[in-house]
């Protein structure tokens, strides 16, 4: 991959990372066998900056230019998201029926209907609704916050151009 700068990220098909590249996957590097990129990246994506450095780690990521309040190296976002009561909107479950008398044993293309004869009893309960009928809904349980996506590789330039500054 000719005329490529150190430092320089690119996504990549391949399942494997060509010579003088290597995987963005927040690897540590020893910073005496590649002090030229330690030059450029630093400790950005971690390491003790003594004996080591981090690449980034673009598994699972999208990648964001920096700026409008985020620094580079800076992570934000979450894949899933706990949800509450505020984020659902208001909405209701609108329950159709009729006066008249039932015609129907299926609900097929029906609505509920008046019964023949009293449904409703005064005396305390003696079984319980079956459960899948009727259950409770949210309890803030995170649900996927991903956008569709395509897996690629990223991969980072370990020897090419010095970029200079203009």
């Amino acid at each position: 991959m000719s005329d490529s700068y150190i430092g320089e990220i690119r996504m990549f098909g391949g399942t494997f990372a060509p010579l003088d590249w290597a995987f963005c996957q927040g690897q540590l590097l020893d910073i005496s066998q590649n002090d030229v990129l330690y030059s450029l990246i630093g400790t950005t994506y971690g390491g003790d900056g003594v004996t080591t450095f981090a690449l980034p780690d673009l598994r699972g990521r999208v990648p964001m230019h920096q700026g409008n309040g985020y620094t580079i190296g800076q992570k934000a976002g979450m894949e899933t998201v706990p949800m509450t009561g505020d984020q659902v909107a208001a909405h209701t479950h609108t329950v159709r029926a009729s006066t008249s008398p039932g015609t129907q044993n299926s609900p097929a293309n029906a609505v509920w209907a008046a019964p023949a004869t009293a449904r409703y009893s005064t005396n305390p309960p003696s079984l319980a609704m079956n459960s899948s009928l009727v259950s409770g809904g949210g309890g803030g349980q995170p649900h996927e916050n991903m956008m569709p996506f395509l897996a690629l590789n990223f991969i980072i330039c370990l020897g090419g151009y010095y970029p200079t500054r203009d």
